[in-house]
Formats: C-alpha cells, sequence, structure tokens
C-alpha cells in the first residue's frame, strides 16, 4: 500500500509521491521561544517524530528541517516584562524546548536553524519579492502586497474581501492594503536590529519560515508542517511570498490538532497551559509521549488527568508483557532511538494504518491485539511463542518511539547500573524464598516490603520472583 497523506492544501487524501525518487524533505515549524513548552508545543513533536520514523521504515533518505524563531514580538514583550536580554529569553526557553523534545524520545532533525542566523537569506528573498512587484517598502517596513498574488488564501479556504487586516504593525497607516503583512520590520529603541537596503530592523515572522525552508530543503519540497493553528495567517503567508518568489516551495502540508483543555485551546496567554517540566513528574515520559501520539494527528486533544491516566495504564500494559516475555532470559539488549526496523516484519494491518494517514489508533489496536495473543501465550506456558509476539510488538512500538527496552525509556539504558541493581536484588529475592521454604512467612514479608520502600516491585511467578522498579 502506498503511504498516503491528508494535504490541507487540496483538503483530500492524497498518495505521497516525493519530488526526489527515494529522498524525503520535510519541514516542520518548530517553537516560538518566548516561554517553556507545554504538552499542546510538544504534540507536534511527537505527531512529526512518527511521521519522520514512517518515511524512514518504508526506505526514504529524510531531510527534517525543524526551525527555531528566536526573534519575535512575544520573545520582545517577555524580556521587556523580565528586565532580561532578549537573546537570554530565547536561549533559556530554545534549551527548554531540546531537552522536552528529547524527554518525549523525539528524533532530532537533520538541521535546526535559527532566525536570527539567516537574515542575508531573508534579504535576499525581499529582494526578489520586490523587483517582481509583490513587496513594497514603506515607512522603514517591508510588506507583501497580497493584492499581487492571486493565490491568496487558498490554503486556509478564505476569501481576501473577507479578510481582516493584519495587524501585524505599529505603523498600519503605511500600508498600501491593511490585509498586507510585514516582512521586515523597522528599528524601534530598544529592539534588536539587523541592516538592510531598506533600512534597520527585524524579521516578520512568517519571511523567516521562507527563507530556511528553502535554504535546507530547497525552493521546492515535500511536506509542510506545524500546528492547525499555524494554517493561517503563518502558513498562508509563507506560501504566498514563497510562490510570489517563483519557489514551488511545498507540495504537501500536514496539520496536527490542538491540545485543548476546558474546551479552549491550550496556551500561555489564557493560563491554561501544562508545561512539560511539571507533566513529566505525574507520569514517566514515555507514558506521557503514548498520551500525546496515541490519537490522530488530525484530531484535537482535550487534556484531563483521566484520560493520561488511562494512557499511561495502557502503555504499562504494552511494557508489562514485552518484559515478562524477555524472562527468564533477562531483558533484552538496550537499543538507541534511532534504531528502526524493516517495514517487512511489521504486521501489515499496522503498515496498513500507517500508510492511511498515519491512523496511530488503528496501528496501536495492532499492537494490542498482539500484546493480548503474546500474554495468552505466556498463560499457555509458550515462552518462545510469547517472545516471537514479543518481537513484533517491540518492532512496532520503535516505529511509534516506544519501545520500552529502547533508549531513551529503557531501564536497562545503562547496563553496568542495571548489573549491580540485579545482583543486589538477588540477594535479596534469595533470602525471601529460603524463608518461603522454611515457611517462616513474616520474614520473607518484611524482606518484600524493604524492597517495596526502595522502589522495587516483587511479583511471584511460575517461573519464580521478579522484580521491576516501581513506576
Amino acid at each position: 500500500m502506498t503511504l498516503r497523506l491528508y494535504d490541507t492544501a487540496t483538503r483530500s487524501v492524497r498518495d505521497f509521491l516525493p519530488a526526489t525518487p527515494g529522498k524525503a524533505g520535510l519541514y516542520l515549524c518548530g517553537a516560538t521561544v518566548q516561554a517553556s513548552p507545554h504538552i499542546g508545543h510538544i504534540r507536534s513533536g511527537v505527531s512529526f517524530d512518527i511521521l519522520v520514523r514512517w518515511l524512514k521504515v518504508t526506505g526514504l533518505d529524510v531531510t527534517f528541517c525543524r526551525n527555531v524563531t528566536d526573534i519575535d514580538d512575544k520573545i520582545l514583550r517577555t524580556a521587556s516584562a523580565e528586565g532580561s536580554q532578549w537573546w537570554a529569553v530565547a536561549e533559556r526557553n530554545q534549551r527548554a524546548f531540546s531537552r522536552a523534545y528529547d524527554v518525549l524520545g523525539c528524533l532530532p532533525p537533520d538541521v535546526e536553524p535559527r532566525a536570527t542566523g539567516h537574515v542575508t537569506e531573508m534579504i535576499t528573498l525581499m529582494r526578489r519579492l520586490i523587483d517582481s512587484g509583490h513587496a513594497y517598502a514603506a515607512g522603514g517596513d517591508v510588506y507583501f502586497d497580497v493584492s499581487s498574488w492571486a493565490g491568496y488564501g487558498a490554503l486556509s479556504g478564505q476569501r481576501p474581501e473577507h479578510m481582516r487586516a493584519a495587524g501585524d504593525t505599529d505603523g498600519e497607516g503605511a500600508k498600501r492594503d491593511p490585509r498586507d503583512f510585514a516582512l521586515w520590520k523597522g528599528h524601534k529603541p530598544g529592539e534588536p536590529w539587523w541592516e538592510t537596503p531598506w533600512g534597520p530592523g527585524r524579521p516578520g515572522w512568517h519571511l523567516e519560515c521562507s527563507a530556511m525552508a528553502a535554504k535546507y530543503l530547497g525552493d521546492t519540497f515535500d511536506i509542510h508542517g506545524g500546528g492547525l493553528d499555524l494554517v493561517f495567517p503563518h502558513h498562508e503567508n509563507e506560501l504566498a511570498q514563497s510562490r510570489a518568489a517563483g519557489a514551488g516551495f511545498a507540495r504537501y502540508w500536514l496539520h496536527n490538532g490542538l491540545v485543548r483543555l476546558g474546551g479552549e485551546k491550550m496556551s500561555k496567554s489564557l493560563g491554561n497551559s501544562l508545561l512539560v517540566d511539571a507533566m513529566v513528574t505525574r507520569v514517566r515520559p514515555a507514558e506521557l509521549r503514548y498520551y500525546l501520539g496515541q490519537a490522530h494527528y488530525r484530531s484535537d486533544l482535550d487534556y484531563s488527568a483521566e484520560a493520561l491516566a488511562e494512557a499511561a495504564a495502557a502503555y504499562r500494559r504494552i511494557e508489562g508483557f514485552v518484559t515478562r516475555a524477555a524472562e527468564p532470559g533477562g531483558a533484552p539488549p538496550s537499543l538507541p532511538p534511532t534504531s528502526l526496523p524493516p517495514a517487512s516484519i511489521l504486521p501489515a494491518a499496522f503498515a496498513a494504518a500507517l500508510d492511511d494517514d498515519l491512523a496511530v489508533p488503528q496501528a496501536l489496536a495492532v499492537v494490542h491485539e498482539t500484546v493480548t495473543d503474546g500474554n495468552t501465550a505466556l498463560a499457555a506456558g509458550d515462552q518462545a511463542g510469547a517472545a516471537k509476539q514479543a518481537e513484533s510488538v517491540r518492532a512496532m512500538l520503535a516505529v511509534l518511539g516506544l519501545d520500552p527496552f529502547a533508549a531513551p525509556w529503557s531501564a536497562t539504558a545503562d547496563a553496568g547500573l542495571r548489573d549491580v541493581v540485579d545482583a543486589l536484588v538477588s540477594v535479596a529475592l534469595g533470602q525471601r524464598q529460603a524463608a518461603r521454604a522454611r515457611r517462616d512467612y513474616p520474614a520473607a514479608d518484611v524482606i518484600r516490603d524493604q524492597l517495596q520502600a526502595a522502589g522495587i516491585l516483587v511479583e511471584d511467578t511460575a517461573a519464580g520472583p521478579r522484580w521491576e522498579l516501581a513506576r
């Protein structure tokens, strides 16, 4: 089956046919780093991480570019409110986003450009737009002339005559049309600035992405991704200015749904954000990733503590099976997060689900069905059959970034430490078994309780006692 993806531009599910056979270029709108990331931000990272993994599993050579907007009105306002330097705010929050992506097991992009490092490319793009009559300088700013581009509004399905003013600069009176948007914002006292042929200033938000995407992926590339809230005006404006400058730009537009709380979009401005740093103290990072990735990427996710707990329990059921299936020979070796299975070993139903516009809910249904079959094999004493099912489960989980024996989730990631702990626990379990053999059950219970107090859970099985770290 051919991979099919929902393209926002055509409002249809299309066969994915890369511009260059065997390769795929993906640009994802990354963070505007004015604050620490909440789970609404990172859902996009998880959704497109699954896409990147699946593209690679299907045999494509993927170039993944995820930008950082490190200069923006919001960053300047945060710096002013804090009495900090704008670059210090951007650097602090960029590091927080990097930690969040890493904590949730997202593969690093091949390139992660910052807006402030690509002013030269922005100047080149503005010059092309001005020379072709699609942009103009006025009052120290540079604006894109919306009326000059007949296709404006097509991506978001809007008609220009029904659009409101862009409202993106203080100098709205300098615009030819209030819907025109700023490519470049003239310098104001106290703000950072870069020199251009049209005067000093700083980039407009939309210009940044067009310049960076073209630099690293070329004038025409395969997929442009981002949150659904970016379709207008950000992606509409990117598309208009890039096409007007003669670039083919993105061939497919993919947008993930939003995380909502009480029916409202999660955002810092509403004060309803759930920061990633706080969330991973409530559930383990792998469980949070499962929660954020379990729904179809295009659907909204309405956060609740109950739904998070259900997702964590579902992941623990999968994890428990692959752990039990690894015994008595011990856990499989830890794998790096970039270790992906060949498509040939994946269940056909799982592959078909992901080929169908990344239908993760259906793919997870295959995972859970396989876990059920594996548990049945374990109950029947068929360790070899259970091991085969566990191998299939781990392969599917690797595609979803959830293999419990792969970094960063694996408790065996530090093999040396695991060996030491295992040896110490084995001594205690041997003493407990000896107490049970002589029917000294109170002593056996004391040892079990001491292990539990140390964070070690003991389960008695037909093959003998097994242990795991408390979650």
